[in-house]
Formats: structure tokens, sequence, C-alpha cells
């Protein structure tokens, strides 16, 4: 998948399953019409069968890109998952990633012999063409090697010439995208080199590939996949041994040592050799979603979940930061790290949740105390690397075992700021160091990482907004002016789950009895970017088919009944220019759980009742202290995803000012 892949192209691979439902099939068809394609120098699509559909021109450049994309799709049926949510790998930010971590190459052609500036087009005719009849040999770009401590390295099989650390793995292969760009490199810093040389360095790297997956058909595909790479860019021979290619009964011994079928979060490494440099992207899958749709799903996930936390090393355990809903890619960070030599870097593609989520704390802890957390690159959302995905992506760059000096984090970045070279990314892109001192004030030793603007001036003034608020305590804190007698304040989610209570949610009717049902779509702003909520029970100017209207009533249990209440719109698009929109709800509304609420011990109640005369009152004067824009700037920075969190809003630095004269003493 390399770049914006536009609706025919996504289309194909559904008409594809319609045609032929079999994906272990497609897959052997595309890879032996990959192959004859070499072998006659056809186009692929010429070899293909005459029932599949017609092959779109963006998906002719790059077998290897569909190829990504049909076990993309396996792997997400395996898991019990829709195909169309499968996303590979995109090729421009494989090769961005390999480029953060590629050596200097060590092959160079020596400088050419100086020779006259006279071109022969300069020429006169009789004269061009007597020279052209003595076929004079060309300067031969024979290459040198000036630096011995790299070419001893390359000797103790540590790197190549081309410039690659070794070995070089990836601990959930997938279709093997990452070798197959390195091949790609390999073979064009070697398009000067002599025959042997080529040969013997090639050999070197495929001695030093590990590529590892738990699922048999990837591996049988990745074999292949490699293969086919190595004779698409002349290091491999097709079928006869062809000088300065490697024979390809040598190459497919390699890859079936360099390629193999484990399960690196619950096996053993096995290769004896730890790796310098992983490069991976592992699966981005909840254990409690795996195994969906199947009979004993439950069973096998329950089974799964025990087992990964039985598992030790040494009498420790082998994963340390399970917690919550553990996704596997936190897993795959873990054991990458554990795999790699003292000193090597792991590259990993991981959702950008990772940088801020609270279930991400322990692993986010891990890095920084136990390992040299190095880099970020932060891939803002909707950066078209993903087509239909909206996540927002994270390249992290960690040193394993060792401390290192400092935490730049890149970003945000968007998808033409990836390169093949400069070190991956653009030197547009703004960096930002994560100086220890102020990320702990922020994060509240949390070690969570903020949004920033990519705007200098924006980005400024957001700086500016995250050092002023750290100094306040937290909504939720026992410090808090608001805590009383013990009792902290505290974020609820609605009390109503819209999706199992549906038969008691029906269309606003004027004159029912019923109750106000309040979803998130019920709140909004006006011109003045003042935040209420705009229901029928509340409004008149709304029309009829006007979706406020609809799933606005409840008609269940009339208990129980809530008073007024600050609640907060609990999911909000990523574009709009507001994180947060906080409303008072009227007393007899539900709630549903698409909307959280701040809950308020009788104690904290009484104490603003006294101070204020109501609990309303009260209630909006909080509101309009929340929907401040600063702190509004606050929750975009660090929101861990589309949807507010309880967490997110209890660690809001509310600031009460001089508002509740009452409170100052408990504020200083």
């Amino acid at each position: 998948m390399g770049g914006v892949v536009q609706s025919g192209v996504s289309g194909w691979y559904a008409r594809l399953d319609r045609c032929l439902e079999n994906r272990p099939e497609q897959i052997e068809i595309w890879l032996q019409a990959w192959e004859q394609s070499l072998r006659v120098h056809q186009p692929i699509a010429a070899l293909l069968p005459e029932d599949w559909p017609t092959l779109p021109a963006n998906l002719l450049t790059d077998p290897g890109h569909v190829l990504d994309h049909l076990l993309a799709r396996h792997d997400a049926e395996t898991d019990g998952r829709s195909p169309r949510g499968a996303h590979p790998t995109p090729p421009r930010l494989a090769d961005a990633v390999i480029a953060s971590e590629l050596l200097e190459s060590l092959t160079r052609p020596k400088t050419p012999v100086k020779s006259s500036t006279m071109h022969l087009s300069n020429l006169p005719p009789g004269f061009r063409q007597h020279i052209e009849k003595l076929n004079l040999p060309q300067h031969s770009q024979e290459t040198e090697i000036d630096d011995e401590i790299e070419l001893k390295r390359v000797q103790e099989g540590r790197r190549t010439l081309s410039g690659i650390p070794l070995p070089i793995a990836d601990t959930s292969c997938g279709g093997g995208i990452f070798h197959a760009r390195l091949i790609r490199r390999h073979s064009e810093h070697h398009e000067d080199s002599t025959e042997e040389r080529r040969i013997k360095d090639t050999r070197l790297l495929l001695t030093a590939f590990q590529l590892l997956d738990v699922d048999e058909l990837v591996v049988a595909s990745t074999r292949r996949r490699l293969l086919l790479e190595c004779i698409r860019f002349g290091l491999v021979s097709l079928k006869t041994d062809k000088p300065g290619c490697l024979p390809r009964k040598e190459a497919e011994r390699l890859l079936e040592q360099a390629v193999q079928k484990g399960d690196t979060l619950q096996g053993l490494w096995p290769w004896d050799v730890a790796p310098q440099l992983v490069v991976t992207n592992p699966p981005w899958l909840r254990i409690k979603d795996r195994f969906r749709g199947m009979e004993d799903g439950s069973k096998l996930r329950r089974e799964l979940g025990e087992h990964l936390r039985a598992l030790s090393d040494d009498g420790k355990p082998r994963f340390s930061t399970m917690r919550g809903n553990v996704n596997l890619y936190r897993l795959f960070i873990e054991r990458s790290l554990q795999i790699l030599e003292k000193g090597g870097r792991l590259r990993l593609i991981a959702p950008d949740s990772i940088l801020r989520e609270q279930s991400s704390h322990p692993l986010r802890t891990l890095l920084v105390e136990e390992h040299g957390w190095s880099d970020i690159w932060a891939i803002e959302e909707a950066n078209h690397l993903f087509p239909g995905m909206t996540q927002g992506v994270a390249v992290l760059g960690i040193t394993a075992k060792e401390a290192v000096g400092q935490l730049l984090m890149h970003g945000p970045i968007s998808r033409a700021d990836l390169r093949r070279d400069q070190n991956g990314l653009s030197n547009r892109v703004p960096a930002f160091e994560m100086t220890t001192e102020r990320w702990v004030a922020w994060a509240k030793d949390t070690w969570a990482i903020p949004r920033l603007p990519r705007d200098r001036v924006e980005r400024k003034q957001t700086l500016a907004v995250l050092d002023r608020l750290a100094l306040l305590p937290r909504l939720g804190d026992e410090q808090h002016a608001l805590a009383t007698n013990g009792h902290t304040v505290r974020v609820r989610v609605g009390e109503i789950d819209q999706t199992a209570h549906s038969k008691s949610i029906e269309t606003w009717v004027k004159g029912r009895t019923s109750r106000p049902f309040i979803r998130g779509v019920h709140f909004s702003e006006d011109a003045d970017g003042a935040v209420f909520v705009r229901h029928p029970a509340f409004r008149t100017d709304i029309p009829s088919r006007a979706n406020e209207r609809q799933l606005a009533m409840w008609c269940g249990s009339a208990d129980p009944k809530f008073g007024p209440r600050l609640a907060c719109q609990a999911i909000v698009n990523a574009h709009q220019d507001r994180r947060l929109r906080w409303a008072v709800i009227p007393a007899g509304c539900v709630l549903g759980n698409s909307v959280n609420h701040i809950e308020l011990h009788v104690d904290i109640q009484e104490r603003l009742v006294s101070i204020h005369g109501s609990l309303e009152t009260a209630l909006q004067w909080m509101c309009r202290l929340l929907n401040d824009e600063d702190l509004d700037e606050w929750a975009r920075s660090w929101s861990a995803n589309n949807n507010v969190n309880n967490y997110e809003l209890e660690m809001l630095p509310l600031d009460l000012g001089n508002t509740i004269p009452e409170l100052l003493p408990l504020i200083r």
C-alpha cells in the first residue's frame, strides 16, 4: 500500500474476492504470475487468469505491494476481523524507516579520470562518426573502500558494504516488506561494484536476515517474495547462473533459514546471534479482539491472556507491561527489546495512542528507565498513508538495554515529509527535545508525549499553555481545591449503553412524558463559541428530521432520576477546533454512553451550594471554567485518540483562580 490508494485500487481486492474467495489460491496465483513475468519479461497483468478483475495501473509497478495487501487481508480474517480494515505497511513509510537506521555505504566509485569537457555532440559530424566507429571503452567506475574499521565489521558479518547493520530482524514479518525494501537499496548501492564483491555482499546480507511469523502461509509467501525481489533487482539468477548474481538454489537455501515459522511472543528466538537491528510493524490488535466470530473465541482469548501473563524468563515475567485491554503491539515492543543485543536498535511502527494512553504508561516507563528511547516520529491523523484510517501513527526508535542522551520528537509529519534518504525525513519537519524536568512536570511521571502543532508560532503558544497549566493541581487530585473531606472529583460515563438499550430509545415526540435522552450529538456551539445542549426537549428550532430528534427520548425505566449534572461530549471529530464541549444537563435527563459526566460527592455538592446558592448555579460556574480555550488546548495536546477517556478529564488542570474566595487558603 504505497501512498494514497484510490478507491479503484482498494476496490480491486474486493472484486478479486468475489471472483476467487480462496486467499491461499489468490496468493499462489499472484506469486506464480510475478515469477513468470520476470522469466518472460511481460507485465504481470498479462499473465493473470482471464476471470481476474482488470489490474489498476497503480498496482502494476510493485508486485510486492499487492502481496502485502493479500497477506494483510488473510491476517485480518485469521483474527476474526473484516479484511476491509486490513492495513499493510506502506512502502513509502517502510523506506523512510529503513533510511533512518542505515549506515553509510562503503562502496563508492573512485574519482573518475579527468578528461576533456568537449562533448561528442559538439564535434563536426565527420569527426563524430569516426570516433563512434573506434568504439572507445568508457572509464570503469570501480569502487574503493577506505574505512578499515568498517571494512572489518563487514568481515565480521556486522554490516554490509551497502550500509545495512547485521543481523537485521523482523519479529512479525507479515510479507517481509522491510527486508524487501532493503534488497532494493542493497542492489542500488552495488550498481558499480565488481561481480565478486556484489555476490559476496549479497550472500552476507541474506545469511543475516531474521524474519519470524506465526502463520505458515505468511512464512512461505515471504520466502518466495524475497527471492523474487532479489531476482527483480539483479542480485539472484532466475534460472542458470548469471555473472554477478547469487545462484538461485543458494538464495533459496539461505532464505529457508532466514524466514522461519514461530511465535515471537510465546516462543524462543530461533537464531543463535542476537539481531543488531529490529524493524517491524507488529499487529495492532487487542487480545480481546482476537478470535472474534469463532465458536470458542472467548475461551481462546482467555487462555491466550493467561498464558502470556504466566510466561517467564530466568524467573522474571516475560511481559511486565500487560495492563488494561492489552494490545499485542505493546508486547512486541517489550519482546523485541529482549531479543536485541545490548546497544541494538528497535524501529517500530505503532498507533500514536501509545504516546498518551494510560494503559501504555508501564511500557513508556520501561522505555525510559531500562532502555534508550531516542526518537519519535509523530505522523498526523488522516495522513493518507493508511487509506480509510484516521488513527495517527508513531514510529519509535529505541536503543536496547542502554541509556541515550535525549529523546527527540519529530513532527507532526505528513506523507510528503517521508524520504528514502536524509535519515528518512524532510529537513522541514520540526523537532522537539523532551527535556526531563519539563516532561515530568507536564505528564506527572507518566512519560506521556503531547501533540504539538507544526506551525512555529502555534507551537510556542501551546508550549506556554502546557508550562503554565502543568503547575496547577489536576481536577481529580486530592490536592485540588474542590476536594472535600477526602472526596475527590470523579468522571463517569453516561448510564445507558445505547446498543444494549436500543429498544428503549426512540425519536422525540412532543407531548410525551418520556425523559430526554442526551447523546454526544446534542452538544453544540453558537456563533460566539458558547456550548449548549441542542435537544428538542429544550429548544423549538430543531427541524423535524434533524439528527438531534433521532434517538432523543428515553422510554425505559423511570429510575433513577438525576439532578442537574455537568457533562462533556465524549467523542469529538479529530478535525474540529475544540476537543471538549462542556454543558450543564438539566435535572431528569438520561445520559448515553457517548457522554461523560462529572460525579460530585454530596460533601462537595453541599460545599458548592453554600457558596453559590444552588447546585445548578455552581455547575454553570464550573462549566465556564472547563470551556476555557487554554484548557481545551491542553486537552487536545494530551488526547490519546478520538474518544475522550475518563482519566483525561480527571487529569485536567482546572484553574479556580480568585473565583471562590473561600477556596483561596486551600489553593495557597
